[in-house]
């Protein structure tokens, strides 16, 4: 939380204003599902893009295994995202908190889908900038979720079970699996940092 926040570019504090009009500036479990709905779709873009790639340059086998290489860690990266929702769904389901299926199904998968296509085309022009709108979104949803668990201390004290432990792991309270998932959003974010600087270089 003594992390400042990035500069974020015109996109995304596009989409942070267009996620709090729609769904409330306040912190929630419901919102926090539809940030990991929008989450995996920059993973899904990249790992599509390296596959066109790898089918138009196998014949360059450096080339190839590098574009692999790429794809292996797009998919763990959305892997682990997939992981986040499936949990905030499974604690939404325990809260019984409405969720009407235009606000809460139909307008994540149009903004995602909308996202997918921004971050496939940033992608394909300029792989930086594809990687700095990551990065902004994954910078926005690690502070996000390091300021929900303050605004409930009381989680510290409540224990966490989940059907997805052996996937994801166990956690002492809820506090820790929240902690642990702004955790991965900041190493998400390190890696599309870690990106933008190779491409520079390219």
């Amino acid at each position: 939380m003594a992390t400042p926040r990035r500069r974020y570019s015109i996109a995304a504090r596009a989409l942070f204003v267009l996620l709090d009009l729609i769904y409330g500036r306040k912190r929630s479990l419901a919102k926090f599902k539809i940030l990991e709905v929008i989450a995996r779709v920059p993973y899904q873009a990249w790992e599509h893009v390296a596959y066109i790639a790898a089918t138009n340059v196998h014949e360059h086998l450096g080339l190839a295994k590098r574009i692999h290489e790429r794809v292996i860690e797009a998919r763990a990266q959305q892997d682990n995202e997939l992981w986040h929702l499936v949990i905030l769904e499974e604690l939404l389901a325990r809260s019984r908190h409405p969720q009407p299926r235009l606000k809460f199904f139909w307008l994540p998968q149009l903004i995602a889908f909308v996202y997918y296509q921004q971050s496939w085309l940033l992608y394909v022009i300029h792989p930086r900038w594809s990687y700095r709108l990551n990065a902004d979104f994954e910078d926005h949803a690690e502070h996000e979720y390091m300021l929900f668990v303050a605004e409930h201390p009381e989680w510290d004290n409540e224990p966490f079970g989940s059907g997805f432990a052996d996937e994801y792991g166990t956690f002492d309270s809820l506090a820790d699996v929240f902690r642990q998932i702004g955790h991965d959003e900041r190493i998400h974010k390190q890696e599309s940092l870690a990106q933008m600087k190779q491409s520079r270089f390219r």
